[in-house]
Formats: structure tokens, sequence, C-alpha cells
């Protein structure tokens, strides 16, 4: 099958065992059961799984794909807060705007993915973002993100990585474990923690010192699908042991096909800036501080 957004003919078959799940067959009571499985995970704990979606051989292709490109991820060696937003002297020490925390990472970003990548294949098809917005279950339609860097990049985490608390730029996140760590390298999350009318500063300062207060762990196979209430749950990976690096796809969707990440946040996390996202940094859709 081909969508009006494809670079190739997309076999979806070849990644998702169809038969097993039957994302391409609206009216199938499969479907239907695994939707409203995810739309209640969602709405009480903000995550969820769904074990071995891709395909073994699928996901073989994948680690392979983001091993030869490795060496042109971006790596991120440095300190950042939870937002990914400059500090602000006029807030307390340990106010969390003002809690730098190590972060060791690193993407492959979406603009160097091949024409024939898997990841922009799945990313690209029409059948996978229709399945992604029936499980959600919002109110708004979701679109394939505008930003050029981040809108399906492979997550890399080498041994001795740690990716820190933080929140994403986007609603929520969809992700794939492609090539999980020898040890460690667990996603830790605290859904729901903030929203567009309180960022609860206290809760997450409790966090950032180390409180487990509200505190869920998952610990992801490869093949792994994950959806994710990334913009309002802080979220971290537990540092990477052994010798294998850490893979996860992002294809990242969104309600708001403008908005992109501003400018300092992508410079953070992906290395650089476009035109595009210097255009675009004043679009504030929901008054978070990031």
């Amino acid at each position: 099958m081909a969508t009006a957004f494809a670079a190739v003919e997309i076999d979806l078959d070849a990644l998702i065992d169809l038969d097993e799940f039957p994302i391409q067959e609206v009216t199938d009571p499969r479907r239907n059961a695994i939707v409203d499985e995810v739309r209640a995970q969602m709405e009480t704990v903000g995550c969820f799984r769904i074990s071995s979606f891709i395909r073994p051989e699928a996901i073989a292709k994948m680690a392979d794909e983001a091993n030869e490109l490795m060496g042109q991820a971006y790596w991120s060696n440095q300190q950042h807060n939870p937002y990914f937003s400059p500090g602000d002297d006029t807030l307390a020490a340990d106010h969390p705007q003002q809690t730098f925390q190590d972060r060791q990472s690193g993407f492959i970003n979406s603009d160097i993915l091949v024409s024939d990548s898997l990841l922009r294949q799945l990313y690209d098809s029409d059948v996978f973002l229709h399945f992604i917005y029936d499980c959600l279950g919002v109110d708004r339609p979701i679109y394939r993100w505008a930003d050029p860097l981040g809108r399906n990049p492979y997550g890399v985490m080498q041994p001795g990585h740690v990716l820190p608390w933080h929140f994403d730029g986007n609603e929520f996140t969809v992700s794939v474990l492609v090539q999980k760590a020898d040890s460690g390298g667990v996603f830790e999350y605290v859904p729901n923690i903030r929203n567009p009318e309180s960022e609860n500063y206290d809760l997450v300062a409790d966090v950032l010192a180390g409180g487990r207060e509200g505190v869920h762990t998952l610990d992801l196979q490869p093949g792994d699908l994950q959806l994710f209430a990334g913009r309002f749950s802080m979220h971290r990976v537990t540092p990477i042991e052994g010798d294998t690096t850490r893979v996860i796809a992002l294809p990242t969707y969104v309600h708001d096909p403008y908005r992109m990440n501003r400018p300092y946040h992508s410079e953070t996390i992906y290395g650089r800036a476009t035109p595009l996202h210097h255009e675009r940094a004043l679009a504030v859709v929901d008054g978070l501080v990031d």
C-alpha cells in the first residue's frame, strides 16, 4: 500500500504482522480491543506498550540502518533542566528551571535517514497514523510533525549514557525499541505530572531530588510499540550498562502541523536549528514554559 506522503511503496505487512495486529481493518474486533485497551491505559497512566508489534526481521533491518548511521549521530554531553530551556537566576536554586542534570545521549536526525528507511516507511503509513490516532482517543486530528530533524529520528545511547528527567516538546510520544542495552536503559516516567494550567513545580522538584512518588517503570523489549504522553509526563532513561548501544525509533506525531521545536531546544537535542525553527519560534500554543 502507498500513501501520498510515501517515498516508496509501503509493504506494511513486512513491518507488522497484520494477522496478529490487523491495524488496517478498522472494523476488526481484535483491532478494536487493542484500541480500547490502549485508550484505557493512556487515560489512567499516560502510557501503553504493545509487545512485539514490529516483526523481528524488520527490527533487525532498522538496527542495521541505525548502526550504519551511528557515525553521523549528534551526541549530547551537557547539562539541561527538564524543559531544555535557559536557567532563570531570579528563581531559587532548587527550582526545576534551575535544576540542571547531566545528559549523555544522541540522535540520528530524521533528515539523514536513507530514502527507503523502514522507519520512514512506518512513519509515512497513513494506516499506522490512523491506528495511532484511534489509540490516543483524542478529539483533534494528528499530523506528521513539521520538524525536519525530530519528526522520525533514532534516539541512541551508548554504554555509560543517561537521559535525565525531562518533558518532550510534542504532546505525545510514539516509540519502537530497536536495540536493547545489555543492562540499564529502563524507561521511567511520572504520568501527567503537569498540564497547561499548572506546572506542578513542587512535585517536579521532588522527583528531581530523588523522590519516587508517582514514578512508573517500563523495561521495553525490541519490537515493542510504546505510546506515551511525553509533553505532560516527566520521564527519563536510566544509565546504559554493558557493551551494547540502546536504539529507539521515534516516529513523532502532533496536533499542530505548524509548530516545531524552539531553536534552543533543537540545538540542545539535535545539534542545530534550521531557518524554519527560527521562523516558527514564536508559535506558542499551550502556554507551558518550553
